[in-house]
């Protein structure tokens, strides 16, 4: 077994400050010519072949473990294994917590792990170090968001959705409800929220990318018709970061969360975090008051005292083992330009696209994501009765995707380590399989737990 050393969780220059990665400001940026697809006589293998050799992006594919045979077209369900991890992992099983045992805490930073780890995550979502704090499931997360919004407009007796917005964050809501006698859930269609916004609403629940079909929502239009009617907005970005720039701050936004297991690639699970606008950091009262949560957490106090600013959103113990994975894929996130990562994920979208729309001869498959890509994420959606069985036989010929009931197959772009030649034999594979009718086979028909 090693010997125990400190590993720090934050990347930090040799003063001990924090490094913050960097986005690159809009106006800084020129749009990248290395993904400019050609008319359609001229799009072959060996062209997508040439588009990976001048991907500037190529190179971080290494990073990641992914298994040979297989074209891995889920990430924005669940990212792949950043090769750093299991490492990540080991050095603070056997050295930091092996060794180092209950020091730990303060010789390998556990204690800061969550803001430090938030701080790294904060240029990806446009906002400062000091505003996001990773913490527990996205479920709990958003618990204590929503509670805590509505102690902001502790008069008012409304959360606004739309009605396609994940079940589970609606779920939650609901649970909230049933704490709240007199609180409403009003749902209302996707294209119809702003002009629902009235003096009743207290919080605007919204998932920024619809989780089904990728529709992309106006952050800042829906956040500005929010903040003219007195209300505060709470985006889900679950489906957002990592997937192309999000700037919160920009927009105006309140509060928001996300996953750590999808585009940011922290493993299965993966704690979640928060934003919250550094305007309503000193009115910040949530349910879960934790030990964590406490302005002196080893004062063992009697009475719950909120730290300042966004301590106060933890509550038990930070999750070091299950924050490990994160950790390690957001040394790859750092100076990672996200303006390529967008630039590459709309054309290898544009690329599917394309290749199905020219080669699938089977006339109930449809398109149910946007066809403009400034309305969409990064993942295409298509609508077919046999949508099931259709994703598993691509299963079994090495192209993973993933399924949505009643009838959607989903295929994501995530250019970490997506390549276009990934993209061509993936398009290849589900217009063969249409054709020919492969996932007829009985064994393509049972439904699995998690589909």
């Amino acid at each position: 077994m090693p010997k125990f050393a400190a590993i720090r969780w934050p990347r930090r220059t040799a003063d001990g400050k924090c490094i913050r990665s960097r986005v690159v400001p809009y106006d800084e940026r020129k749009p990248s010519m290395s993904f400019a697809l050609p008319d359609q006589h001229s799009l072959d293998r060996e062209f997508c072949r040439a588009l990976d050799a001048r991907d500037p992006l190529a190179s971080l594919r290494a990073e990641f473990d992914l298994p040979p045979g297989v074209v891995y077209l889920d990430g924005m369900s669940l990212g792949a294994l950043p090769r750093a991890a299991a490492e990540r992992v080991r050095a603070v099983v056997e050295c930091e917590w092996g060794r180092g045992l209950v020091r730990s805490w303060n010789t390998a930073e556990w204690i800061s792990a969550p803001e430090d780890l938030g701080s790294r995550l904060a240029p990806m979502i446009g906002v400062d170090g000091d505003e996001v704090i990773v913490a527990d499931s996205t479920s709990v997360c958003l618990f204590k968001l929503i509670c805590a919004a509505l102690r902001l407009r502790s008069e008012r007796t409304v959360i606004l959705t739309d009605e396609s917005n994940f079940p589970s964050d609606a779920y939650v809501a609901q649970g909230v409800q049933r704490l709240l006698p007199g609180l409403e859930i009003r749902r209302v269609p996707a294209d119809a929220v702003g002009q629902a916004i009235d003096r009743q609403v207290a919080a605007v629940l919204l998932t920024h990318v619809d989780y089904k079909t990728g529709a992309q929502l106006d952050m800042s239009e829906i956040t500005a018709q929010a903040h003219a009617a007195g209300a505060v907005v709470i985006w889900d970005l679950s489906h957002s970061t990592g997937a192309f720039p999000v700037e919160l701050n920009e927009c105006g936004v309140d509060l928001a969360l996300g996953c750590g297991y999808k585009y940011l690639n922290g493993g299965p699970g993966a704690p979640a975090y928060l934003f919250v606008a550094r305007r309503h950091h000193d009115a910040l009262d949530q349910p879960i008051s934790g030990w964590m949560g406490h302005v002196a957490p080893f004062a063992f106090d009697a009475e719950f005292v909120p730290a300042q600013g966004m301590r106060r959103m933890l509550s038990g113990t930070p999750p070091i083992v299950a924050l490990a994975p994160l950790a390690a894929s957001l040394d790859i996130w750092h100076d990672v330009d996200l303006q390529l990562v967008r630039e590459k994920s709309v054309a290898q979208s544009e690329l599917f696209l394309r290749l199905v729309e020219n080669q699938c001869a089977d006339p109930e498959l449809c398109l149910a994501s946007p066809r403009n890509s400034e309305l969409r994420g990064s993942h295409l959606a298509y609508r077919h009765p046999q949508s099931y069985a259709v994703m598993q036989a691509l299963i079994a010929d090495g192209v993973i995707g993933d399924f949505r009931d009643p009838d959607v197959m989903r295929f994501g772009f995530t250019p970490l380590y997506s390549r276009f030649v990934d993209v061509w034999d993936a398009a290849t594979a589900v217009c063969r399989v249409l054709n020919v009718g492969g996932w007829s086979d009985p064994r393509f028909q049972r439904r699995a737990a998690v589909t």
